[in-house]
């Protein structure tokens, strides 16, 4: 029996924006590749309404269902092909020639007035005629699941002319074969195929097939629920999203129905070097087919550090950004995402407290920075904020306050670099005072921040003043007949005599241990607004912190004690003014607030005082 004869029909479609393609191609240059995550999730659409119609029994046959995606480089055609729901041809007029083209006239309007390209988020519901920005002829081959439905073949050079005619099909569902344009020669290439699947399908819940391999066997785990899932199985997905990063220190899992509909997995990363907060970590999906990485607005800005994946169907994402950091449903998933890491931490610090204080040095910074930038997440986190003691162990604020209230009440003492103030911090372990660290760059604001949570508390920096333990109470001093004076005025006149730096003041105190000849203390209140004010200025060595000083002489030290003898018996001597100079510089370089063009000047008066011992 002769073949029957293809009926060919010929016809345009209406349109209202001229020159739809070029708009389109003009603004998504650089974004050609959605194209492919489009049309494979019209194929999985076309599939999921399949098994639909086979759960209803509208369709009772039995299909093992697929997409498959076929390169030939010789003829410079891609195809992908579905074995799904199909079409007839007036379903093709209908959904291609009307339904699909009006949506793709909609979006080239979105880029009609200005440069919206990037605040788009997404760019998503392009459709079918994304195929256009890389082909320049287009054909359709599909056959409808319905009995003694014909197959349909349409073909389009991305005019508005189209052509269809009935063909030959052997299996229902659809095949759409692109053919490549000559400046989308990188497309011709399975590298950058595959690659752009894993990109967009990764997790698109049907086999993909490239070439004969499949490039989705990664099951998008998020959707499962927490109770079925073992940590393994949250590490080996981590593993798979970030192949080259160290295991996670924590995770959260999110599943959220209301106010939208979301779900995900975030992971707070190891870190091994500075955070930088530019790059962008979280993925965001749309019933688990990659839409993009522009989703900070999501997140909490403080969280910024977190890794993984969201899926967020509801979410509008060809919106602008503004629209969508105004929008109010999306500000509460910001704060549902920063309840549940507030929860996963206050959990860790619960149940598993030396793991939680194991990650605490990693995360701390971004917990601070939370409670400083937002009251709710500072409510939140407050009972589990811990700080490192000087006796070896973690501390809240509320424990060391109790801790030490009789002999400081309210006040707090804290270090901030352990090696330039490691004099004070030996003094103070002698004592037995303790005092917390407090070494991160955030820590000068969070330590303001917590003095007005805590009212009347005062955070002191350990070289910040002498604390009244260090002092020795009980020395009483003799006043000497022939000067009418105490040592400890006598030497406080030598040295205020001998140096005459702008801004330093001199204070003589009989400290309890002999060791410490001397030692530097700037006022808390005046070298806190100084370093506030310096992190703005570019180029400030922070040495403007040093025009209001104080210089602590111990009278307990045997250096104090022969300078006062030398200054008796030849008070203008050369020998004095050289040892109070050193004092002054040997307490500066402990701090490390010695410049380096006066180190010359330290070495060599070092070698003349090593000349006076006999």
């Amino acid at each position: 029996m002769p073949k029957a004869k293809a009926k060919i029909e010929k016809g345009n479609i209406s349109v209202h924006t001229e020159n739809i393609l070029p708009i389109i191609k003009k603004w998504l240059y650089s974004d050609r590749d959605i194209f492919l995550r489009e049309l494979v999730s019209n194929a999985h659409d076309a599939i999921a309404k399949l098994q639909h119609l086979t759960l209803t029994r509208e369709f009772e046959g039995e299909r093992d269902y697929k997409i498959t995606v076929k390169l030939d480089t010789e003829k410079k055609t891609l195809t992908i092909s579905d074995n799904g729901i199909g079409m007839t041809a007036d379903e093709v007029k209908k959904y291609i020639n009307q339904v699909a083209f009006s949506g793709a006239e909609e979006f080239a309007k979105k880029y009609e007035g200005g440069d919206q390209k990037s605040q788009l988020i997404g760019h998503f519901g392009l459709g079918f005629y994304s195929a256009f920005m890389v082909a320049d002829k287009v054909e359709i081959v599909t056959l409808s699941y319905k009995e003694s439905s014909e197959a349909v073949k349409w073909s389009s050079t991305g005019t508005t002319e189209f052509e269809i005619s009935t063909t030959e099909k052997a299996e229902g569902g659809t095949d759409i074969i692109l053919h490549l344009t000559e400046d989308s020669s990188d497309f011709n290439s399975e590298y950058q195929i595959r690659e752009t699947l894993k990109k967009y399908c990764s997790f698109i819940p049907v086999p993909i097939t490239f070439n004969d391999a499949q490039v989705n066997e990664q099951k998008p785990i998020w959707v499962s629920s927490p109770t079925s899932l073992k940590d393994q199985d949250y590490l080996d997905f981590y593993k798979y999203l970030f192949p080259f990063s160290d295991e996670p220190l924590f995770w959260i899992h999110i599943n959220i129905d209301f106010p939208i509909n979301l779900s995900g997995i975030l992971y707070f990363p190891k870190l091994k070097h500075q955070f930088d907060s530019s790059q962008k970590h979280i993925k965001l999906y749309c019933n688990k087919v990659y839409v993009s990485d522009n989703c900070q607005d999501l997140i909490p800005e403080f969280l910024t550090v977190l890794q993984g994946v969201i899926d967020a169907p509801d979410i509008p994402l060809n919106v602008s950004r503004s629209f969508l950091q105004n929008d109010p449903n999306v500000r509460k998933l910001a704060e549902h995402i920063q309840k549940k890491v507030a929860d996963k931490l206050k959990e860790l610090h619960k149940k598993d407290r030396a793991k939680f204080e194991q990650n605490w040095e990693e995360i701390n910074p971004f917990v601070k920075f939370g409670a400083i930038s937002n009251d709710k997440f500072y409510e939140q986190a407050k009972d589990f904020l811990i700080f490192k003691s000087t006796e070896d162990y973690y501390t809240t604020i509320e424990d060391y306050l109790e801790r030490n209230k009789e002999k400081h009440e309210k006040k707090i003492f804290y270090i901030s670099d352990e090696i330039a103030q490691s004099s004070y911090l030996e003094l103070f372990k002698k004592e037995g005072l303790e005092a917390i660290f407090l070494n991160s760059v955030i820590d000068s604001h969070f330590i303001q921040h917590l003095e007005m949570k805590h009212a009347g508390v005062q955070f002191q920096r350990i070289d910040s003043d002498v604390s009244e333990h260090l002092v020795d109470k009980d020395k009483t001093e003799i006043v000497d007949a022939k000067t009418n004076k105490t040592a400890s005025q006598t030497i406080e006149e030598v040295f205020k005599k001998n140096l005459t730096l702008e801004g330093l003041t001199v204070k003589v105190e009989s400290l309890k241990s002999e060791e410490l000849a001397g030692m530097i203390v700037l006022s808390e209140q005046m070298r806190r607004l100084k370093e506030m004010s310096a992190m703005y200025q570019q180029g400030n060595n922070g040495m403007d912190l040093m025009k209001e000083h104080t210089l602590v002489v111990n009278a307990n030290s045997k250096v104090a004690k022969l300078i006062k003898t030398k200054a008796e018996i030849l008070p203008e001597g050369e020998d004095v003014k050289m040892l109070c100079e050193h004092i002054y510089d040997l307490a500066m370089l402990s701090q490390g607030l010695l410049e380096n063009t006066k180190m010359p000047i330290f070495v060599e008066r070092s070698t003349k005082i090593l000349g006076m011992v006999k």
